[in-house]
């Protein structure tokens, strides 16, 4: 069925909207989100906000992608001190070392491998006990890695950066340094002023309740608030929608069924998804399309990845390293290598490089200068030789794609390709394998980009959970990968045990409700049945979540004694569903109900109600005998009794009283039976690693905090640092230019050398370690010497420019106003000598005038005259005497228009005089008094009253023309009543009698800005020159219409 097409916008929607954009433009400059793929040894961002519709953030060398790395540089001077020393001042000693991210930080590892501390991930919510963080440790042997004295989970100790009495690092500490430094470099993307605090970030599938809230934590310490987490597979699957239309199921469509497979650094995923579109229910009466992108299955492996492999490398090189002739002289062990953390921080550097030379090459090498007790070793290595280190990962690789469709419950034929992600994926045994599994290549797809397209479905996802954007609508279906239920005790003591959701359920699903029989105070605990670590047992009951009731004795009670509730009726009922954001258990409701009999009274409005029959009615059975026609009958004869008289009437309405009275007490004692629900309080707290406290948290926030004012001070430090040594060797060079030396004493120049000299020495002897007030001290003391020369030499180049323009500025404004004053001046005098010849002209014309013969059978009496009297004056005929008698063209100003010019052109001239006349008395070597900001202001002054002027100027010419146009409309009315043209007024009153186009109303510039100066000189020529015109082809329109008019009445005659 085809859909409705939708209505456009209304004027006044469209308008909202346009204000919306214009009041609010810090809301839409804080409307920006970010996407994060977070990466084992990658983190990737892509930014979305108006004006940058999804973009990757470069790092501060502009690459896409930063290694996911932090390390402390250690200090020359020694471990840093204790950081619960406050970190603020700027003078005093900075307390936390130097921190890099990224290829800085790795780039250091071999330097100080004690302190750079790499793929975090797979350490996150991780107890110290568990295989992977064992294994993290033996591959860093220069870390030092304990459990943290709360959680419990991965911490580090520094290795040199910090002091004994430093507290460990939590891990959720390290990466949150990382993110931060990741919302920064957004934040630089995306302007001055904008502020990144909300983002989704990509999470493995397999990961559990405990690890997700390792991320949101470490997300919160860096300062961003997480709209959701994703799964890698579905923010891959995301992004391949973004694109694409899939077939849609209410039209009888057929799903698609893809495999996401992707290999990272630290992992192995496999995820089968259902890309699918569906016509849904739309505003009003529209429908629109969505799309709907679901997980169905996934699988996976958490220590198959890159790292894997890198480690294969890593141990070859160690081996052929102990056994090479040079080692063993030098009784080289193995053992002892492998514990060595520069060594192998080398060797792990090497073996990933090595790898990606493999990828596309046969063979390859790598050498080392004194990699072990200054032995060198050259290392060489074949594809083959790899793959055949490599042949039993290379066999994992099958199995998560079949747990994959195991899950998910399809077969390998449904499947209609196998998408590719990870760098890890482009390994070519690696493809070999999953060709095999997939019985060839023909399904496998390298359409999406392999490192990219987590991160952009991640940031996609970001703007569609933003209410700031607007995007195509895609529906995800986010599974649970783990079973979870619940454990609760009955009132009897006996334990209870129910699976809630499958591993294949979907986050944000409707509630379940459950039902219990408890009806005392109990808690229920859920769990998440997660694989056994470092066992084949099967999954174990991981508890997340318990929910401890308050007032369920209390409102059991309640309902036994006020409601009269048998106890074997009362039922505990509670909601609770996953959360969409990261899958954790969330309890919407939690009530206790029973049905119970009440009595429902009649009030007295019921009553009253029933009195005059519109109250309930309950029709009672018929009895034998009676009928419907018989109640009618009564009915009519009891009507007709109330209009026989008074008494009459008042008797029935007593009875009526009276019969309404006994049906309200019949009907007083009926019994209802309803539900009865009282809402049971309760708390639900979080459980299975142990939580930091408050005061834990607000620790940890502000000694990063005080982390972040450290290098805040070590920037601003190094920054003045580096701006007085620039200045130390541009001095040199400044005082050899000729003009420096011309606007300078020679005691300024030799003071100037001998400071910078003494600058100099001190920079790189004593003040090597010196404070940022120092090194801006040392720059003021050379500034005071450079900064009035220099000021010299600026003024006395831009000062004769700015100095002839503002005297030909006064020049134009002298002139200006003298002419204005003389047209004036002209057309008062006219004025004046018009009104004394008014006078003298009337007085002659009423002398002079006769009085027309009146004859009462003349010819002529149907004709009319224009007027009634006639003057001996004698009209004229040429334009110069009609020049004459009009006079000047009349003035646009008045004398009090021009008053602030006349004050703005003395005030300044006589300035500007005197300061000439100061500034020709000094020398080259002298501070100027006459300065380029006073005439640039004296300028500004000038230009600001000319525009007024000018302004004046038209709202006068806009005045008068009005009041003209008024005056003309009045008289053409006068003149159609006295005489009719003929052939007249067929135009539409668009042209003047010239023939020429009206006037247009003036525009003083366009999208409310004030015209420019050169539009304004536009203007005021063209009201002159039509001022001047205007009134010529007046006279001679007026002329013409005269001569007409006589015409047209000889005519008539």
């Amino acid at each position: 069925m085809a859909q409705p097409t939708r209505p456009f916008l209304t004027p006044l929607a469209r308008l909202l909207a346009v204000l919306l954009l214009l009041v609010t433009p810090h809301a839409l400059a804080a409307s920006a989100v970010v996407g994060i793929d977070l990466g084992t040894e990658y983190i990737k961002a892509a930014l979305v906000k108006p004006g940058i519709p999804l973009e990757i953030v470069l790092t501060k060398d502009s690459r896409r992608k930063e290694v996911s790395a932090v390390v402390f540089k250690p200090s020359p001077n020694g471990p840093a001190a204790h950081t619960s020393k406050k970190a603020g001042s700027n003078d005093g000693p900075l307390f936390f070392p130097e921190r890099a991210y990224g290829s800085d930080a790795m780039a250091l590892a071999p330097r100080f491998p004690g302190d750079v501390y790499p793929n975090l991930k797979s350490l996150l919510g991780l107890p110290v006990d568990r295989d992977e963080v064992r294994e993290y440790a033996s591959r860093h042997p220069a870390l030092s890695l304990i459990g943290h004295r709360v959680k419990g989970t991965a911490a580090f100790k520094s290795g040199g950066a910090f002091g004994e009495a430093e507290e460990a690092w939590l891990v959720e500490e390290l990466l949150a340094m990382e993110l931060a430094a990741i919302r920064g470099n957004a934040e630089a993307l995306a302007g001055s002023g904008s502020s990144v605090r909300s983002a989704v970030l990509t999470v493995p599938g397999f990961y559990t309740v405990e690890e997700k809230r390792a991320v949101q934590l470490a997300a919160e310490l860096a300062g961003l608030k997480v709209l959701s987490l994703i799964s890698d597979g579905l923010a891959v699957a995301v992004h391949y929608a973004t694109s694409r239309q899939f077939p849609n199921v209410i039209e009888g469509g057929k799903p698609e069924y893809h495999m996401v497979f992707d290999m990272g650094a630290g992992s192995t995923k496999a995820t089968v998804l259902r890309f699918q579109s569906r016509t849904v229910k739309d505003v009003g009466k529209f429908n629109k399309t969505v799309q709907e992108v679901q997980m169905v299955g996934s699988g996976w492996d958490r220590t198959l990845g890159g790292d894997a492999l890198n480690y294969l490398i890593v141990d070859d090189m160690v081996a052929q390293f102990a056994a090479s002739p040079k080692a063993k002289s030098a009784g080289v062990e193995a053992d002892a290598v492998m514990s060595h953390g520069r060594t192998i921080a080398k060797l792990t550097k090497e073996a990933e490089r090595v790898r990606h030379v493999l990828s596309a090459n046969q063979n390859t090498q790598a050498s080392f200068e004194g990699l072990y007790d200054d032995v060198d070793f050259k290392y060489k290595i074949s594809r083959a030789e790899f793959e055949d280190m490599a042949i039993t990962h290379a066999e994992r690789v099958g199995v998560a794609v079949q747990n994959a469709l195991t899950a998910s419950g399809i077969e390998l034929k449904e499947l209609d390709s196998v998408i590719l992600h990870g760098g890890a994926s482009r390994t070519p045994f690696v493809q070999k394998q999953l060709e095999r599994v997939l019985g060839g290549a023909d399904k496998i797809r390298t359409n999406v980009n392999s490192d990219e397209a987590a991160v952009f479905g991640a940031g996609f996802r970001a703007a569609e959970l933003s209410p700031s954007f607007r995007v195509k609508e895609i529906r995800v279906g986010e599974a649970a990968a783990y079973p979870i239920g619940m454990k609760w005790k009955t009132d009897e003591g006996k334990e209870k045990q129910q699976r809630l959701w499958t591993a294949t359920s979907y986050l944000a699903a409707p509630a379940k409700e459950v039902t219990f029989t408890n009806q005392d105070d109990f808690s229920v605990a859920f769990y998440q049945s997660v694989p056994a670590p470092g066992s084949d047992a099967g999954p174990v009951d991981a508890e997340i979540k318990t929910l401890t009731t308050k007032n369920l004795t209390a409102s059991v009670a309640e309902l036994v004694e006020k409601h009269k509730c048998d106890k074997a009726d009362i039922k505990l009922k509670m909601g609770a569903r996953l959360a969409s954001d990261n899958g954790e258990v969330d309890v919407t409701k939690v009530t206790v109900e029973c049905e119970a009999e009440t009595t429902e009274k009649e009030g007295f409005v019921d009553g009253v109600k029933n009195l005059f029959g519109f109250g309930k009615k309950e029709q009672q059975p018929l009895k034998d005998g009676e009928s419907s026609s018989e109640e009618a009958e009564a009915e009519t004869e009891t009507s007709s009794s109330t209009v026989e008289g008074s008494t009459t009437s008042t008797s029935t309405s007593s009875a009526s009283a009276a019969s309404a009275s006994e049906s309200a007490d019949s009907k007083a004692g009926t019994k209802k039976t309803h539900l009865v629900v009282i809402p049971v309080q309760f708390t639900l707290e979080k459980t299975g690693v142990p939580q930091l406290s408050k005061a834990d948290l607000t620790a940890i926030k502000d000694r990063l905090k005080a982390f972040e004012a450290s290098d805040r001070a070590r920037r601003q430090r190094e920054e003045t640092l580096n701006q007085l040594e620039a200045y130390t060797y541009q001095v040199p060079e400044l005082i050899g230019k000729e003009a420096f030396i011309a606007h300078s004493t020679a005691e300024e120049r030799a003071s100037l050398e001998k400071k910078n000299s003494d600058a100099s020495e001190w920079l790189y002897g004593d003040g090597a370690d010196a404070s940022k007030e120092d090194f801006k001290a040392k720059l003021k003391e050379l500034k005071a010497i450079v900064d009035p020369v220099q000021k010299r030499i600026d003024e006395a180049a831009k000062r004769p420019e700015l100095v002839k323009n503002l005297q030909d500025a006064l020049k134009s404004t002298k002139d200006f106003v003298a002419d204005i004053k003389k047209k004036i001046a002209e057309h008062e005098a006219f004025q004046s000598s018009k009104s004394a010849s008014s006078s003298s002209s009337t007085t002659d014309g009423e002398t002079s005038t006769t009085t027309p013969p009146s004859s009462s059978a003349s010819d002529f009496d149907g004709l009319e005259d224009e007027e009634t009297t006639t003057t001996t004056t004698a009209a004229p005929t040429a334009m110069e005497d009609i020049d004459k008698i009009r006079g000047p063209v009349p003035p646009l100003y008045t004398v009090e228009d021009l008053r602030e010019s006349d004050e703005a052109y003395a005030s300044i001239s006589a300035w500007l005089e005197e300061k000439l006349a100061a500034q020709e008395k000094l020398g080259a070597t002298d501070d100027p008094v006459l300065l380029v900001k006073d005439l640039a202001d004296r300028r500004e002054r000038l230009d600001k009253v000319g525009m007024e002027l000018a302004m004046k100027g038209v709202r006068n010419f806009e005045k008068n023309k009005k009041k003209d146009g008024s005056n003309k409309d009045n008289k053409e009315g006068n003149g159609k009543k006295k005489a009719k043209t003929k052939g007249s007024g067929g135009g539409s009153g668009t042209k003047t009698a010239t023939g020429k186009p009206a006037q247009q109303t003036i525009k003083l510039g366009e999208d409310g800005k004030m015209p420019s100066q050169e539009e304004l000189d536009e203007l005021l020529r063209e009201f002159m020159k039509e001022g001047e015109g205007g009134e010529t082809e007046g006279k001679k329109s007026e002329e013409q219409q005269e001569q007409q008019e006589k015409k047209e009445g000889h005519d008539e005659l």
